[in-house]
């Protein structure tokens, strides 16, 4: 095998790969990426196991064939070469050679035979998407997806097609939920929903991220899920397992409905957070006639008070939040005002934007 490439082509590649590839692998060729030269150009491989990457990218090939390589120490290298061009040539017993410039590498790979095979995708039905709803889907509830290991069902997030086109997206880690509904018409021909773990959604926004407008296309295969591309193609395996009954969570129309300036709302919890305790996060949100308080108290470093003013007149109200839960759901909102509504110390808080809850955000109260 030997190709010449446009390093920022190889870099691409392998830049896509490092959320991938397993540093601390039991099988030691999952720390490699598959790279492949057939006549058509090159395409670079990563797969753990639950997700793979292919992408393809224009060569000269030389001499069509394999091999696996370091994804992290070839991407180190490429990354620092002197000229705009690299040559690999594949050597005997799965070496490689590395040239660019003045600049020559020997690199130990491993036989692309022992490289585990991806799932099969042709049973998918893909259905073509604009990639920006997707990516602002993924932003809005990837935050709320739980990290706990032991609660597998929350390690990721809900896809579940509803009528007339529109596809919702959930997550929670049983102290907040993030859910958001947008067009994206087609049929994915699923029953029910599906769970996208995780590493696998992450991956998806760091792809989408490269260029959001885009078309792209999104599928379901068995217990798999298909995203796809011009030059590349990305298929995780879903969690398995009944995704909890969000909907019961979901408090009906709050008895105290504020509407606030997102911008200055978040100002104001970043503000006071800074002298909230560090494992909890935990804020006041005292609400009185016009005005909103956000207020911490710490016994190891002090108190603070930020005062917002609102339209509101009713019963005086505190609860407790954490502030950081609150703030990663007005960071990805984009309207100028949200409306938080609280029922009593005890319930919930509930944030979405005026007249609108395609986009809504429940926060679990705390003690304070």
């Amino acid at each position: 095998m030997e190709f010449r490439i446009a390093a920022d082509e190889l870099k691409k590649a392998l830049h896509r790969a490092q959320g991938i590839v397993e540093r601390k692998a039991t099988m030691p060729i999952l720390q490699n990426v598959l790279v492949t030269a057939t006549k058509q150009g090159v395409s670079v491989t990563a797969f753990d196991l639950d997700i793979g990457i292919v992408s393809d990218h224009p060569a000269e090939v030389m001499k069509p064939g394999a091999v696996t390589l370091s994804a992290k120490y070839v991407f180190d290298i490429v990354s620092n070469l002197p000229e705009a061009q690299v040559t690999i040539k594949k050597l005997p017993n799965n070496y490689a050679e590395i040239t660019s410039g003045s600049a020559n590498y020997k690199i130990v790979g491993m036989a692309p035979e022992e490289f585990p095979k991806l799932p099969k995708e042709e049973t998918g039905q893909l259905v073509k998407t604009v990639g920006g709803t997707l990516l602002e889907m993924v932003k809005k509830t990837s935050f709320a997806i739980s990290t706990d290991e032991t609660r597998y069902i929350l390690n990721g997030v809900f896809f579940e097609p509803r009528e007339d086109g529109k596809v919702r997206m959930v997550a929670t880690d049983g102290h907040r939920l993030a859910l958001v509904e947008r067009q994206l018409d087609g049929d994915f021909k699923l029953k029910g929903g599906v769970i996208i773990p995780r590493k696998g959604l992450l991956e998806l926004k760091r792809l989408l991220d490269e260029a959001p407008e885009a078309e792209c296309s999104l599928g379901f295969a068995e217990n798999s899920a298909l995203f796809k591309k011009p030059g590349l193609s990305m298929v995780m395996r879903l969690i398995d397992g009944q995704f909890p009954e969000y909907q019961r969570v979901i408090p009906k129309d709050g008895e105290k409905q504020i509407t606030l300036v997102r911008a200055r709302f978040l100002e104001g919890l970043k503000r006071i957070s800074l002298l909230s305790a560090e494992k909890s996060n935990a804020v006041k949100v005292s609400l009185a006639d016009n005005q909103l308080r956000v207020t911490a108290n710490n016994p190891d470093l002090g108190e603070a008070k930020d005062d917002i003013d609102v339209k509101y007149t009713g019963a005086a109200l505190t609860v407790g939040f954490n502030a950081r839960y609150l703030i990663d759901v007005l960071s990805v909102m984009d309207t100028d005002e949200v409306v938080l509504e609280m029922g009593d110390e005890h319930s919930p808080g509930v944030i979405h934007a005026p007249n609108d809850r395609s986009y809504t955000a429940v926060v679990m109260p705390m003690r304070v």
